[in-house]
């Protein structure tokens, strides 16, 4: 992905860094005509992975304002995710969501039928657990489909690698790929970096997040009435070979964030972690990580997770620099309400400039930016 600086720095070089991964070669192949929204201007949704995250992106799909877009098929693994799904979305967005009974699919092949709904051109959406991440690219570049698909991408060195290698596949077939890496579609966030690229808080002398909650990413004991697999992929959270666990899935956000505030991917990072609290839960997570990531000017990025009830919540990320700091995000993901203070106390009466409020959603707006692209056919690809 490309950063507004124009600068060629991407998250394919962060994960081969800290992989020590060696690219795959692109794959060679001719020329292939350009794939954009169809004649009648409609593009078509297919939803793959129909829980909170998948349904909420549908939502924002359809709520682009820029041409007609309509939701034509879902597929999960779970029944009730489909109904529950599918009854919400009609009832927000009336026939836009347009998913009878034959094109709302269950089951692990699920993916290959909702997108076979699709035409070239159109749009899947994968909300899955990130394991399933590679297979399903895999589809629709060869579908010729345009994708959005949630964070994280990948959970390991090998799948990394294959998605390095899908990424150019997909760039070949001029097919747009939206990451759900939201807030590098924030505006806020976009007048935050230009301010620290002109020096507003000088040079960077070091950043710190946390995202310290009360839990997450548990897994009580298997009920009798579901399977093995079923059980993990419901809790996909809690495995590391199936979301990559609470870091990779929860703290990504503001690792990428303070990332490209900086201008740098880290290079090296020491961390300890520690387990105590997680009661009769079968998950594979630490309650409490800390690392330190240091960047190739040295620069040190101080990062902070926790998920331990009764202690101390915090979900924020700042940056430090030589004459001054900031706040790049408040408390979550949005409304970002970035800020630049005169000082490191960041007191009120040190504010030296705040992004006007209220501000759009970040979740919208990496939708409009993706069918934007889509439409004008413009270089859209934040896989790379």
């Amino acid at each position: 992905m490309t950063r507004p600086d124009g600068s060629a720095s991407s998250r394919r070089t962060f994960l081969k860094r800290s992989s020590q991964a060696v690219a795959v070669s692109a794959l060679a192949s001719s020329a292939i005509p350009r794939v954009h929204a169809a004649e009648n201007n409609l593009i078509q949704i297919a939803l793959i992975g129909a829980g909170g995250r998948g349904s909420g992106a549908a939502a924002n799909a359809l709520s682009v304002k820029n041409g007609p877009i309509k939701l034509v098929a879902l597929a999960d693994v779970f029944e009730r995710k489909l109904a529950n799904s599918a009854a919400s979305l009609k009832k927000q967005f009336g026939d836009r969501a347009d998913v009878p009974p034959e094109r709302i699919f269950l089951g692990f092949d699920g993916y290959k039928k909702a997108m076979d709904c699709l035409r070239p051109g159109d749009v899947a959406i994968f909300a899955t657990p990130p394991a399933f991440r590679w297979v399903h690219f895999a589809y629709a570049i060869e579908k010729g489909l345009h994708v959005f698909m949630e964070k994280p991408i990948t959970v390991d060195g090998p799948t990394t690698k294959k998605l390095f290698e899908l990424a150019d596949k997909a760039d070949k077939k001029n097919l747009k790929v939206g990451v759900g890496l939201m807030v590098r579609h924030c505006r806020g966030r976009h007048e935050l970096l230009k301010r620290i690229r002109d020096g507003q808080i000088g040079e960077i002398i070091s950043m710190r997040a946390y995202r310290m909650g009360s839990g997450g990413g548990t897994a009580g004991p298997k009920p009798d009435n579901i399977t093995e697999l079923l059980y993990q992929v419901q809790r996909f959270h809690a495995f590391l070979w199936a979301s990559g666990g609470v870091y990779s899935d929860y703290y990504i956000h503001q690792i990428d964030e303070c990332s490209w505030m900086k201008g740098a991917w880290p290079v090296r990072a020491q961390a300890v972690g520690g387990r105590h609290y997680r009661g009769n839960s079968l998950d594979q997570n630490f309650d409490t990580y800390s690392v330190e990531y240091m960047f190739p000017d040295g620069t040190r990025l101080y990062y902070y997770g926790r998920q331990m009830p009764g202690c101390h919540n915090e979900f924020a990320s700042y940056a430090h620099g030589s004459k001054g700091s900031a706040v790049i995000s408040t408390s979550g993901h949005a409304p970002g309400r970035v800020r630049i203070y005169k000082d490191h106390n960041m007191s009120a009466d040190s504010l030296a400039w705040a992004y006007p409020q209220p501000e759009q959603s970040p979740y919208q707006l990496e939708w409009d930016d993706l069918i934007e692209a889509i439409r004008k056919d413009l270089p859209y690809n934040e896989a790379r």
